[in-house]
């Protein structure tokens, strides 16, 4: 999982330090960018920080929806193993919990220009997916009009394989292209199972701090993902080494190669004001 580990090199951070919850401050605030070639040409969408958070320990975004309108307060989307509290036990969901969190708005170049902070959590779990999402105290609209950043839109369809993404990493105001390079039945980490993860093209090589970035498709601008983790050693289904699982059971890995968990089931579970309703039709995030 791409958390950050206290007293490492920026260069070589490594997940494993989301189980002791340290955490580094990024050595430099200058931006930096990954990138790849695309397979071929195709139309892009301008990708920037704009959008983007960073948190104490992780990356993360604000993220609108289909049904949300401009007077809803914004959400902030991470994953569910940010939280400041620790990891999530397989099977808890954190539904609707106070919170006071606080994040840094990220204009398009990467320069903080604001603190956010969230009244509550309004979903968070490691189950079948990892995330986590924070409702502001701040209206869209208020967001837009002070400081001139708008949401990144929430895609409601399943991503596609071989679509050119971006990965953006508030925490190291760093972008990494690359393509998703297919879909894994079921991802395993130490005790968390998750469902039909993305699985990158190795060109999206991210490190510690990473986890919470939105995934956007480069053609659309459209959020279709969540970074959220990579085999970093080699080893099978532990910690920072997930494995992937077939079906039929069969178990593979492969080192170096980084995931993200799709986000466009988290359209069908939120109703009108940006309030989470578990008991929408079409909603199969896990339930408390």
């Amino acid at each position: 999982m791409n958390k950050p580990l206290l007293g490492m090199l920026a260069a070589i951070l490594a997940g494993a330090a989301a189980i002791a919850g340290f955490t580094v401050q990024p050595a430099s605030a200058s931006s930096r960018t990954t990138t790849t070639a695309a397979p071929h040409a195709q139309v892009q969408a301008t990708v920037s920080f704009a959008g983007a958070v960073s948190l104490s320990n992780c990356s993360g975004s604000i993220i609108k929806l289909p049904t949300s309108a401009s007077t809803d307060p914004a959400l902030v989307m991470s994953n569910g193993h940010c939280l400041t509290s620790g990891f999530l036990n397989p099977g808890e969901v954190v539904v609707n919990s106070s919170s006071t969190r606080s994040f840094g708005l990220l204009n398009s170049s990467g320069t903080k220009i604001a603190t956010l902070k969230a009244t509550k959590i309004a979903y968070a779990t490691m189950t079948d997916t990892d995330i986590s999402l924070y409702q502001l105290s701040k209206t869209y609209a208020q967001i837009q009009s002070t400081y001139g950043i708008t949401a990144l839109d929430l895609s409601a369809d399943h991503p596609v394989q071989g679509t050119a993404i971006k990965v953006v990493s508030g925490y190291w105001k760093t972008i990494y292209s690359c393509n998703i390079d297919g879909f894994v039945y079921r991802l395993r980490e130490g005790d968390w199972t998750w469902k039909d993860s993305v699985r990158y093209t190795s060109a999206c090589n991210t490190i510690g701090g990473t986890s919470g970035s939105p995934v956007i498709d480069a053609s659309t601008g459209k959020v279709v993902a969540i970074n959220n983790t990579g085999n970093e050693d080699g080893e099978t289904c532990t910690v920072n080494n997930p494995c992937e699982v077939t079906a039929d059971g069969t178990v593979t890995i492969h080192q170096g190669i980084n995931y993200a968990e799709e986000t466009y089931g988290i359209t069908q579970c939120f109703g009108s004001g940006n309030q989470l309703d578990l008991s929408l039709s079409g909603c199969t995030l896990p339930k408390p």
